[in-house]
Parts: structure tokens; C-alpha cells; sequence
């Protein structure tokens, strides 16, 4: 009696390389060209530029007014070698930033590069977009988006604390995999200051085509950022208990 194969059932569930056979003892030539597109695609959008004059003009759409900032790698070959170069501000920038800070404001809202700018370019206003409004109910002020070149997830950190910020909340182009190289991740981290590590940030990922929706993400970063300012910290202390609907608020009355 023969057996159903079941992994075209299984496949069909999961974007991850499941099931795909072989050909002696390597692969079928479909699934070596498939292997190859999702490399080049991968390399693709670690190596592209992201285009900030097109970004800016989108965040427009929404309402929301945006300027650029530079971070220490001069450019992407820097950037890819030097990781601790995107940590941190050339000195005109926090000049700039220093000029813009006002009397503070609740979040700095923070766009990086990162290693996938086609994922900031795709998806990072739609995320915005959902976003704005949910702060507008909460009555929190949001600084103008800073666009950052050559940007890395801790580079949030002294541009939240140079706007006299509450709160960071940092979109980044995450390091694209074989399955997908426009993921974005957005990172929330209460009371932002240099120095900070990254179990004191919250992250919400795989935000794209076939992931997360903005609109998602939009409610479950807002639930965390609601919980941030109630709680007074973020990071591992903090967990996404936003499917449960309770009020970050509500539930702190009740510890």
C-alpha cells in the first residue's frame, strides 16, 4: 500500500526551505535556481542605498515631517564592516538634533537603513501610517521622523535622548534571510540614553508582504508603548500580552 508524501501539505504551510527533494545526492536544478535568486535577493538589499528624498516625501502623505541624520559610517562598506560605527552620530547631526529638541516630546520616531533599506522603503510608512493615529488617541507627541544613514538598532538610544524623548521607538531594515529580504522590525525602548543594551528594547519583527501587517504591528507596538510609559521600563520585563486586550494600564493597577 502506498503512502501519501506529505510534504506538499506541509510546504505549502511555511515559506522555510520543507520537502524540496534531491537529485542524487544535491538538489533539483529548480531548487538550486530558487536557492540562487533568494541569495542575490538577500545580498541585493544589504548592499542597496536607501532612497531618502522618496521616503520623505511619502511620510508627507501622512502628516508627518522628517529630516536626515548620519551616523559615523561614512558609507556601506564602512557600515558593513564596522557595526559599532552605525551605533552612534557624526557631529553635525547631534548638532541638528540639539537645535530640534524643543521642549521634548513623548517618542522619537526613528527610521534606519539598517541591512534591508528595500524593507524600510517598502513598509516602513504603511507602518506609520497605522501608527500616528493610535498616538493621537493616546494624546502622545511624536517627534518628526529622522530618517538615519548607515543606521544600526542602538544609534536610537542618543537620538532619543539628544530630543529630550521619552520614549525611541526605532523602525530598521532587519537582515534579510532566504525566505524574505524586506523585513522590517520595529524597536521600542522606554527612556532612551547611550549605553543602553538590547535587553532593555522591545521588538516587534517580520513586518512584510507575507508577515506581520503594519496595521498588526501598528496595535501591538502601541499596546507596548502604552505599557512602557505605565510601567516606567521596557525590555525583557516587559512582555506583549496585547492579544489578551487588557489595558496596559489596567493591568499595572492591578500588581
Amino acid at each position: 500500500m502506498s503512502v501519501p508524501d506529505p510534504w506538499p501539505r506541509l510546504s505549502a504551510l511555511t515559506p522555510a526551505r520543507i520537502g524540496i527533494g534531491r537529485a542524487g545526492s544535491g538538489l533539483g536544478t529548480r531548487e538550486t535556481l530558487r536557492f540562487a535568486l533568494a541569495h542575490a535577493q538577500a545580498r541585493d538589499a544589504v548592499h542597496a542605498e536607501l532612497d531618502v528624498g522618496k521616503l520623505a516625501a511619502k511620510l508627507a502623505t501622512p502628516g508627518l515631517d522628517s529630516f536626515q541624520v548620519a551616523s559615523r559610517a561614512a558609507g556601506r562598506a564602512s557600515y558593513l564592516l564596522r557595526p559599532d560605527l552605525g551605533r552612534s552620530l557624526i557631529s553635525e547631526s547631534r548638532a541638528l538634533l540639539e537645535s530640534r529638541a524643543g521642549t521634548g516630546c513623548d517618542i522619537a520616531l526613528v527610521i534606519a537603513d539598517g541591512l534591508s533599506a528595500s524593507a524600510v522603503q517598502a513598509h516602513a510608512v504603511n507602518f506609520v501610517a497605522a501608527f500616528l493615529p493610535l498616538a493621537q488617541r493616546h494624546g502622545w507627541s511624536p517627534s518628526p521622523a529622522v530618517i538615519v544613514s548607515q543606521g544600526r538598532v542602538a544609534i536610537g538610544d542618543e537620538i532619543g535622548a539628544l530630543l529630550g524623548a521619552r520614549l525611541t521607538l526605532l523602525l530598521i531594515g532587519e537582515r534579510p534571510g532566504l525566505s524574505c529580504p524586506d523585513s522590517l522590525g520595529v524597536y521600542v525602548t522606554h527612556a532612551p540614553r547611550p549605553g543602553r543594551n538590547d535587553g532593555e528594547r522591545n521588538c516587534v519583527s517580520n513586518i512584510h508582504g507575507a508577515g506581520l501587517a503594519p496595521s498588526e504591528a501598528a496595535a501591538r507596538v502601541a499596546w507596548l508603548v502604552e505599557a512602557a510609559f505605565a510601567r516606567g521600563l521596557s525590555g525583557v520585563a516587559l512582555k506583549d500580552e496585547s492579544a489578551s486586550n487588557t489595558s496596559p494600564r489596567l493591568a499595572t493597577d492591578a500588581i
